[in-house]
């Protein structure tokens, strides 16, 4: 909004175009109200009339109908040039004076629906048709002289406009405001246009982009001599087809403080591992990598599978899950000091219960639709990918080679698929060992496989270990209120029996024995080395089970 003691410049003259009349006849009368002259094209004229306000045709002021199914209505010099005129400038009013021209100060103007008509299925030619050219010329000409035009592209914005036309008229940092928002606006358009035709061709797009809106300035970055902030997005990708504005940018928060950058990244890194699965899921993230993972027959089921993996980590979680989250879930997790839940949904009574805690951020979100490009920042410049998916044809075990040992039973072959799905939401190199639906070792984010594997292995057992002697010392209340201490068992070596997923391949036989020696009996990987028959070799030699997908799932 603009400054109270700035200078208005008074609006005698509009021009209106638009596709999306939301909040048309209400605009058009604070401006008739106000004694402004309005001019107008085709249905929007005809919008504006049928509401009893005075409007003139633009057809009127060019002395040229419109032509070409409207493809030409308001390209022409005594429209540009009224926009275009420098009113600081007297050798610009003589000439428009000699022309018999007169200024525009105000342009309202949204575009046909691009991208919404992509995203819809419409054939090539109707594509074409929904690419506006007279639109962005105007918004761009009125842009450039914002020193006297004020120009508006989102019907979102005509209360704040009609506050501004009643107050006397725009001051200059409105108009400068509203012309950076204008520019932002068809840039992102034309990046639209520019990805849905580089998609007919299956081609890599020579331009990129799309339109941020910010939504809240965060307290800092990710760390805190970092300024920070989170935008929502709506864009194309490579085959033109439109990002919707979900996923977690644009979460409902019900209860908890403020999203941090951190809370944001891991919170979008939990999501994606939560949805990667149709079973109940629950992904508990920190650091971008999953210290526990699980499936189960209802979603606390799945929680408790995926907390056991890794309880000590899991302090200070964010956790996501692809159900609603119940009333018993909601008690499992209170007790646990955790940063963020995120959820599609929560039943009766969940929210609440969760609420009491108030450092815990309680999220309500749509689950992200990933079809679309992805885009890494990196020094002058960002890299830009499809997204990584799980449905290659090496997703499917179906399609896998059994390279070593006898074909996998129906509960391990369940459990090798949950690896291999799950593997994918591990930063490289990525390990993952699996028992029951449920990850009980990870080893992530080493420079080399063989660490890897022996971290995997090593958190398996020491981490069960742990888990076996926090149970012993819980007490538990008998009828009488006396207390007493869980039996104290022998601590579980998980990595014994469990499966393992590897995200690529092992370059060496040396990271599968880690895994060998540890008592895995089955593993599911890549293949694709140049040393695969050393490693199935090894495989064979120890008796365990081993399939090659394929393809790979890095993660970086």
């Amino acid at each position: 909004m603009s400054h109270p003691t700035e200078t208005r410049r008074p609006i005698r003259r509009a021009l209106i175009s638009v596709y999306d009349k939301t909040g048309l006849e209400e605009l058009a009368t604070v401006l008739d109200q106000a004694g402004v002259e309005i001019l107008s094209t085709g249905s929007t004229a005809a919008t504006i009339a049928a509401a009893g306000i005075s409007v003139t045709p633009v057809e009127k002021v060019t002395g040229f109908p419109e032509c070409l199914e409207g493809r030409v209505k308001t390209l022409h010099p005594h429209i540009h040039a009224g926009i275009l005129a420098d009113c600081t400038k007297p050798t610009h009013l003589a000439e428009l004076n000699e022309l018999n021209v007169t200024p525009i100060d105000l342009v309202v103007v949204n575009l046909y629906p691009f991208t919404a008509t992509v995203a819809a299925g419409t054939d090539f030619a109707g594509c074409i048709e929904q690419i506006d050219i007279g639109g962005p010329t105007m918004i761009r000409a009125a842009a450039k002289n914002h020193s006297c035009v004020a120009v508006v592209t989102n019907p979102q914005a005509y209360r704040e406009i009609a506050e501004e036309i009643r107050a006397g008229g725009f001051t200059a940092s409105h108009r400068f405001q509203l012309a950076a928002q204008a520019f932002s606006h068809t840039a992102a358009y034309d990046a639209a246009v520019a990805s849905w035709f580089a998609g007919q061709n299956t081609q890599t797009p020579a331009v990129v982009g799309g339109q941020w809106e910010l939504i809240e300035t965060l307290r800092y970055g990710e760390n805190p001599q970092q300024k920070g902030a989170v935008y929502r997005t709506k864009t194309l990708g490579f085959g033109g087809e439109l990002t919707e504005a979900n996923g977690i940018a644009n979460a409902q928060q019900l209860s908890g403080k403020a999203m941090s950058y951190n809370n944001y990244t891991d919170g979008d890194a939990a999501l994606r591992a939560a949805y990667d699965h149709t079973e109940p899921c629950v992904a508990i993230i920190k650091h971008a990598n999953p210290c526990g993972i699980a499936i189960g027959t209802d979603i606390a089921q799945a929680h408790l599978k995926a907390h056991a993996c890794d309880p000590v980590s899991a302090f200070g979680g964010v956790i996501a899950v692809n159900r609603p989250v119940s009333v018993t879930l909601a008690k499992q997790i209170a007790p646990i000091f955790t940063e963020v839940v995120i959820a599609p949904d929560y039943e009766p009574g969940a929210a609440e219960i969760l609420a009491t805690k108030k450092n815990l951020r309680v999220l309500k979100v749509v689950p992200p639709h990933r079809e679309t490009a992805e885009f890494k920042q990196i020094s002058g410049g960002l890299v830009v990918q499809e997204p990584d998916t799980l449905t290659d044809r090496g997703d499917n075990p179906a399609n896998w080679t059994l390279v070593s040992g006898k074909a996998a039973d129906e509960t391990t072959l369940k459990d090798l698929e949950f690896a291999w799905k799950a593997v994918r939401a591990v930063r490289s190199n990525a390990i993952l060992l699996v028992k029951d639906g449920a990850s009980v070792g990870v080893g992530m984010g080493q420079v080399n496989r063989v660490d890897s594997c022996t971290l995997a292995v090593t958190r398996a057992n020491t981490l069960g270990e742990r888990a076996t002697a926090d149970a012993a010392q819980t007490q538990v209340k008998t009828a009488d209120e006396t207390e007493a201490t869980v039996e104290k068992t022998a601590p579980p070596q998980r990595a014994q029996g469990a499966v393992a997923a590897s995200d690529a391949f092992f370059p060496f036989a040396d990271g599968l024995q880690i895994l060998i020696d540890a008592g895995v009996k089955a593993v599911v990987q890549p293949g694709g080395s140049i040393r695969d028959e050393e490693v199935i070799a090894a495989a064979q030699a120890a008796g365990i089970t081993m399939y090659f997908t394929g393809n790979r799932h890095f993660s970086h």
